[in-house]
């Protein structure tokens, strides 16, 4: 069983936590299944980037993002070339290790 390890955020998750993952489980529903409030803005439909996180390690185990993935995430506030929507994120057979960004964009918001 994978494990999925989340960094410190100073908001979203003031401690780093561990958790068990299942291959096939989505990122951001694990997240906020455990109380890590990680924003989601257009409800998981791959309509912002609320939920990007970076793969700090495991990136290479779970499925390429599809292009218009792509195209939202360069609007994203720290891109990086590991960073993923988690919404869109499909847990593989490995573990996962990641940081949610110190910033995001929510135009709704903002």
């Amino acid at each position: 069983m994978p494990k999925l390890r989340v960094r410190k955020h100073e908001l979203i998750c003031p401690r780093e936590v561990v958790l068990d993952v299942k291959e096939g489980d989505n990122l951001c529903e694990v997240l906020l299944q455990n109380e890590i409030n990680i924003e989601h803005a257009c409800e998981m439909s791959r309509a912002c980037t609320t939920c990007h996180v970076i793969l700090r390690s495991g990136y290479n185990s779970i499925e390429a993002p599809e292009e218009d993935e792509e195209d939202l995430l360069d609007r994203a506030w720290g891109l990086e070339a590991e960073s993923r929507l988690s919404c869109q994120v499909t847990v593989g057979n490995e573990d996962l290790e990641i940081e949610i960004p110190k910033y995001t964009l929510n135009h709704a918001r903002e």
